[in-house]
């Protein structure tokens, strides 16, 4: 297991001199950074390529639906660009030199219809997912889909949920990214739903209840450990917390994070916590 930190600790708008942030990310021996991307063209990609080549840093991508985009739309013409979009997505995070991309993909956040999900929905998923096979082949990338909590999303809440939607899209580069945040609110174990993803999960976020400083909440890191040793689990666990920075006014952390927390510190000490977890925890054989 590797670990990274989202840019999402510092900012959820990457400009050209966020790319500094790289070097820093590496001089902590962190092994990735976890590029924010909402619209493609926005991003900074000469600037976060070369810096990520510089420094010998892995990147990966969260990306986020941006207005105007949702592929389980019940207007064909929204899911045929919202199909494209995505394609666009796995192309620019290849140019990053990523070979992962996660995130919510199904729908927008925040785009909650008052009811449950439709059969239609449901097929309009897997048809979007399944028709990004040839290029998440063309590319070597991986698309790691995020179940988000009830708040946020209508479709895809659980790790069963993701587990089930990849097992009908049934692409080897399809899986699955939990998120401790929203599994926290969603999942009776988070360390019971990693189990039962086995090879399906592909990415985690790591991030405590409120998204603050690890291990400074209520979420189990060190169950999590044992599953994810449990089924051999080789990706990244990606510290997502949101800091706050007073020169930050887009960070996810402006509005209501710790006063205390710098982006630096969800960064470091998260990464120095879960080495220690990493370090010190033996995984019992599995019961599965």
């Amino acid at each position: 297991m590797k670990i990274g930190v989202s840019a999402f600790a510092w900012t959820s708008r990457l400009k050209p001199a966020h790319a500094a942030l790289v070097a820093k990310v590496r001089e902590q021996g962190l092994d990735a950074f976890e590029v924010a991307m909402f619209d493609p063209a926005d991003l900074p990609v000469v600037e976060l390529r070369q810096a990520f080549a510089a420094n010998d840093l892995a990147s990966t991508v969260c990306a986020i639906l941006p207005q105007g985009i949702n592929p389980i739309s019940s207007d064909p013409s929204i899911r045929q660009r919202s199909q494209a979009h995505l394609v666009r997505c796995i192309e620019t995070a290849a140019e990053l030199g990523a070979h992962l991309i996660a995130g919510p993909l199904y729908a927008p956040i925040g785009y909650l219809p008052g009811r449950r999900r439709n059969a239609d929905e449901w097929t309009w998923a897997v048809e979007c997912f399944q028709s990004l096979g040839p290029a998440l082949d063309a590319h070597e990338m991986t698309l790691s889909i995020e179940p988000v909590n009830r708040s946020e999303t209508f479709f895809l809440n659980t790790a069963a949920e993701a587990g089930a939607l990849c097992e009908a899209v049934g692409h080897p580069r399809v899986g699955v990214t939990i998120d401790t945040f929203h599994a926290n609110i969603e999942e009776k174990s988070i360390a019971a739903a990693v189990r039962s993803l086995g090879k399906h999960l592909k990415h985690l976020h790591a991030s405590e209840n409120d998204r603050g400083l690890l291990s400074s909440g209520h979420v189990d890191f060190p169950g999590i450990v044992v599953s994810l040793k449990q089924i051999d689990f080789d990706g990244y666990l990606m510290i997502e917390g949101f800091g706050y920075s007073a020169e930050e006014p887009a960070s996810l952390g402006a509005l209501w994070g710790d006063l205390a927390v710098s982006p630096e510190d969800i960064a470091i000490e998260g990464a120095r916590y879960l080495q220690r977890l990493l370090e010190s925890t033996s995984a019992p054989p599995s019961t599965q």
